[in-house]
């Protein structure tokens, strides 16, 4: 889950620490349990003092956890409450890197409650949240309607709903999540983060690849073979059209990006003649 995880190097091992404790609880949680983290997440986005007081190195871990029993123990479910305990124990190097703890916490919920009906269930939530992305990426319309700040929630939950009428109850909680979290990140950014999460429990990463058309299943076999030896691992495509970029392939995987479309290597001469 570290692959999509920003922060330090204490956060990520903190987070690494809470997966390994947790992987009972989260495995055996129910969708409730996610979308109680998912409610947590916001009170603490919410309140400033709330998250330096869950995040103040000077207290003492006990005094963190008496904080979340004061809040959550009586409306939570156990494992909610268990999960929070633990994540407020640990060492944060910054505020924001606890609540991205517990979001990636909730979505490897989601992801283990659909992993729990096999394999495949895994693979269709993966699936679904990219194919969503990718509507998304082709309709500057939907990208206004999804970002608009004014819209309410609802509204944008229905929306979402009638573009994904088939998906599943895992992908209708994380699509729902991602229109409507007030973290700040624009819906595409938050499908990929949920993604990565997914796929990192697969073992494989995502390439998200960027091309003028459509590419013919043939050169997509090829070109997923030729990235999984490029980067020693199994990789999910996510193939997204975008006409703007003329020809050639953008990929990227992580951090890393190998752009040699038409777009960038014009852009790339206009710099150069301007300098």
């Amino acid at each position: 889950m570290a692959v999509q995880f920003s922060g330090s190097s204490r956060s990520r091992a903190s987070l690494k620490t809470l997966e390994s404790e947790l992987e009972e609880t989260i495995t055996a949680a129910d969708l409730a349990v996610a979308d109680e983290l998912f409610t947590a997440l916001d009170v603490l986005d919410g309140s400033a003092a709330l998250r330096r007081s869950l995040t103040d190195p000077s207290r003492e871990p006990t005094a963190r956890v008496e904080v979340i029993r004061s809040l959550f123990n009586a409306g939570a479910q156990p494992a909610t409450v268990k999960v929070l305990e633990a994540a407020v124990a640990q060492r944060w190097s910054k505020e924001r890197d606890l609540g991205d703890a517990l979001e990636t916490l909730a979505v490897t919920a989601v992801a283990a409650k659909a992993e729990s009906q096999g394999l495949q269930g895994l693979e269709d939530l993966e699936s679904a949240l990219l194919s969503f992305r990718r509507t998304i990426a082709q309709s500057h319309d939907l990208q206004h309607a999804l970002s608009e700040d004014q819209a309410p929630a609802a509204a944008k939950q229905k929306l979402a709903g009638q573009l994904t009428s088939q998906a599943s109850p895992e992908a209708r909680l994380l699509i729902d999540r991602a229109v409507t979290s007030p973290r700040g990140l624009r819906t595409s950014a938050l499908i990929e983060r949920f993604a990565a999460v997914i796929a990192a429990r697969q073992d494989r990463w995502i390439a998200q690849v960027t091309v003028a058309k459509d590419l013919g299943s043939s050169y997509l076999h090829k070109l997923s073979s030729s990235l999984d030896k490029y980067f020693g691992r199994e990789l999910k495509l996510d193939v997204v059209v975008d006409p703007s970029v003329i020809g050639g392939i953008r990929v990227q995987v992580g951090d890393e990006v190998v752009d040699s479309t038409v777009a960038a290597r014009l852009n790339e001469l206009n710099r150069t003649i301007a300098s």
